[in-house]
């Protein structure tokens, strides 16, 4: 008897490759991908806002890139000592406002020079909740502001669809050649509710499809089905039953190389894993002939690569394996 129905998504007609950058836009899910590609030498812009969660917040900082936008001390707000932006995460918070603006501004450029050039860009939508301030302005983090500051409300699914249209739009006139994955986040938002958590997700899966289906340039991962519908057991989250562990990463992980990265790449991955694994080998005695050796072994490995592959860039693994 099984006791297991497993998915395998269709794998996308064009496929992302090593010579391809790729940004990588939402919610913390997109940071457990994102590491994971960089893990494996892909070309990445992770986050440039930091986690974002909601459609108006990731369409803002998406949008925000396209013209470059520098910030100045009125987009700032001082809460906890500390100097915040209602559009980025916490971590470029400072309390020094001039070191807050200059991680903001030097994301964005950043993120405006990357999106110019890039090939892929992966949006993980993780809540159609969102939190407006009293001018109606959606923040992208309440950075430990009292709740009585917010009102909070769903998004209707014509909402993040025509938001997130008017992006696309947006960004395709900006680089034509760009294709768009969208994923949603697997990670239950359990705070919202256990029935608010799934009218927010069918909410931001029907707009989505909505959107693979009007714009050729569009595509869907369906992360979010391969934990809820394939793995489908308490087992594959964390202790706090909200997030999927390293197992259902892993088990997604694997789906996504399958359905969206090109068999070339899926080998050349393989290759990439032993010198990683190799490179993260704790000697028992370094200074031994036996570990001299597996160090010019590798370097030797990572040699070859460089001169293959010289548009990817193991400059760290090289000199690590000379050290």
């Amino acid at each position: 008897m099984d006791f297991h129905l497993e998915f395998t998504p269709k794998p996308f007609e064009v496929k992302i490759n090593h010579r391809h950058n790729l940004m990588l836009v939402g919610s913390c899910f997109t940071e457990q991908v994102g590491a994971k590609l960089a893990g494996h030498k892909f070309t990445i812009l992770e986050n440039p806002n930091g986690i974002l969660f909601n459609p108006v917040s990731i369409s803002k900082s998406i949008a925000s890139y396209i013209p470059n936008r520098q910030y100045n001390e009125n987009n700032l707000f001082y809460q906890n000592e500390c100097w915040n932006s209602w559009e980025h995460h916490s971590r470029f918070s400072s309390p020094d406002i001039n070191e807050c603006l200059k991680k903001i501004n030097k994301s964005q450029a950043e993120a405006h020079q990357f999106l110019k050039n890039a090939d892929w860009l992966l949006i993980t939508l993780g809540s159609a909740f969102v939190y407006k301030l009293s001018n109606d302005e959606v923040v992208a983090n309440c950075h430990k502001v009292p709740t009585d500051k917010f009102v909070k409300r769903m998004l209707t699914v014509d909402e993040v669809f025509f938001d997130l249209q008017n992006t696309i739009e947006k960004i395709l006139a900006f680089n034509p050649s760009l294709k768009i994955i969208f994923t949603i986040s697997p990670v239950r938002h359990l705070r919202d509710g256990f029935v608010e958590n799934n009218r927010s997700k069918a909410t931001l899966i029907h707009a989505v499809h909505q959107l693979v289906e009007k714009n050729k340039a569009c595509f869907y991962f369906p992360a979010y089905e391969l934990v809820i519908d394939d793995l489908r057991d308490y087992r594959f989250y964390a202790e706090d039953m909200v997030h999927p562990n390293y197992a259902a990463t892993n088990y997604v992980w694997e789906k996504f190389i399958t359905t969206c990265i090109d068999e070339p790449s899926q080998q050349l991955m393989k290759e990439i894993a032993v010198i990683m694994a190799a490179k993260n080998h704790k000697p028992f005695n370094p200074t031994s002939a036996q570990h001299k050796k597996f160090l010019q072994a590798n370097f030797e490995k990572v040699k070859n690569l460089r001169q293959q592959y010289p548009y990817i860039n193991f400059e760290e693994e090289a000199a690590f394996f000379t050290t």
